[in-house]
């Protein structure tokens, strides 16, 4: 009977009281973390989501001042230069984390690129754009050019390489060590061993930071407005430029024009659902490489 008794719950005990409070506190604390994310997006969804519709996503923007019109040259920007920025920098990253994960693991020199894709993870989207800006645009080394869609995904670029290294790098160290074994037991060479064996076993989680990647460089203003800068009409190719979701957005909520404002609105909108696609599209891909 006395085992049975303090086997049981007791309410009471001042070790269940903390328990409860504290458990308590984390959902509580946990429901604050997650309040401003729902808060956005159910704005954003009120403001913009009633917007949407063929014309909105097919159509130029009209002129200050008037209605109508719709966002479809951002969009199609947006992704251009999502595109060219992923050509720069998913060769480049994949390749350095390949580097770090297959022939260099602890060597300082890998280090040293580990640490400094630490901190280029961590600066500011500005620098970025500035940093480009003072390298390709005003120097107008792109055929005379200067604002450009080409600037703009090499800006992209930048943000996006630290994200794939080091996706890529943990990637690769996921993969069984017995498989690198087992290929170069056979004859494979380091090379094979890699394009035929590591990287197609890496694959998921690669393919997650890549996408994580598209969808943090696909969100970002400042480094545009330094680059590839704004264009109310079509791409009208590479050298020229470009309009943007982003950039569209901050230049309409600026102004004292309803239909522009709305226009912001219906533009965050549809970033806001392509970034949570790519991100679900993220998750996915996670899952995948844990089945």
């Amino acid at each position: 009977m006395t085992a049975r008794r303090s086997l049981s719950y007791r309410h009471g005990l001042a070790r269940n009281l903390w328990n409860r409070l504290f458990s308590s506190l984390a959902g509580l604390f946990t429901a604050l973390a997650v309040l401003p994310l729902v808060l956005v997006l159910g704005y954003v969804l009120i403001k913009g989501g009633s917007l949407i519709s063929v014309r909105l996503l097919t159509e130029l923007p009209p002129p200050p001042g008037l209605d109508g019109g719709g966002i479809g040259n951002a969009i199609v920007g947006t992704l251009v230069v999502s595109l060219i920025a992923s050509m720069i920098s998913i060769p480049i990253g994949v390749g350095g984390g390949i580097y770090l994960a297959e022939y260099s693991r602890s060597g300082p020199f890998a280090q040293f690129v580990r640490f400094g894709t630490n901190v280029l993870a961590g600066v500011p989207s500005i620098i970025c754009g500035v940093f480009i800006y003072g390298l390709i645009v005003s120097t107008r080394v792109l055929m005379g050019q200067s604002y450009s869609a080409i600037a703009g995904g090499m800006a992209l670029a930048v943000l996006m390489i630290p994200t794939v290294i080091k996706t890529t790098d943990e990637g690769l160290k996921l993969v069984p060590q017995e498989l690198r074994w087992g290929a170069m037991g056979v004859g494979a060479s380091k090379v094979i061993t890699i394009t035929r064996v590591t990287l197609p076993a890496a694959f998921a989680p690669i393919a997650t930071g890549v996408v994580l990647g598209i969808a943090r460089a696909a969100g970002e203003t400042a480094p545009l407005i330094f680059t590839a800068l704004f264009s109310p009409f079509w791409a009208d190719g590479l050298l020229n430029p470009i309009a943007s979701m982003s950039v569209l957005i901050y230049n309409y909520a600026i102004m004292p024009y309803e239909a522009q404002i709305s226009l912001a609105w219906a533009a965050s909108f549809v970033l806001v659902v392509m970034i949570l696609a790519a991100n679900l599209l993220a998750r996915w891909l996670g899952h995948l490489s844990r089945q």
